[in-house]
């Protein structure tokens, strides 16, 4: 059996567990982590409209450094949170996605706290 399938299924079985709970709403819109093996990517998105308020990734013109790394997560979250006080957000709910908060995904939820987000 292919182990990636296997590991694809379970963080999908994850991530619908965690989405029965999390809802984003314009008040408190929800911050959603994506996290690939060479990039990482967090949206801020208002579900009852169905529309992402502001987003930012390690493939963003601009970027520089790798996305792979938790560095690279630091400065995601970073640019992430400054998009959207921007935009008027103030606090957000986090949704991992399915991933473990551990390693980049933990290091864009501590810099997006950093940089003004309450959550």
């Amino acid at each position: 059996m292919d182990t990636n399938k296997d590991k694809n299924i379970r963080r999908s079985r994850r991530k619908q567990g965690i989405r029965k709970k999390v809802l984003g709403v314009p008040g408190r819109p929800r911050l959603s982590v994506f996290r690939s093996l060479n990039h990482i990517y967090g949206q801020v998105i208002d579900d009852l409209s169905g529309k992402t308020i502001v987003s930012a990734s390690s493939c963003d013109k601009g970027f520089d450094g790798a996305g792979g790394n938790s560095d690279g997560a630091k400065k995601v979250g970073a640019a992430l949170a400054e998009k959207a006080k921007g935009a008027g957000v103030e606090s957000v709910i986090f949704d991992r996605n399915g991933f473990r908060y551990h390693g980049r995904v933990k290091a864009l939820a501590d810099a997006a706290r950093e940089g003004g987000l309450k959550f």
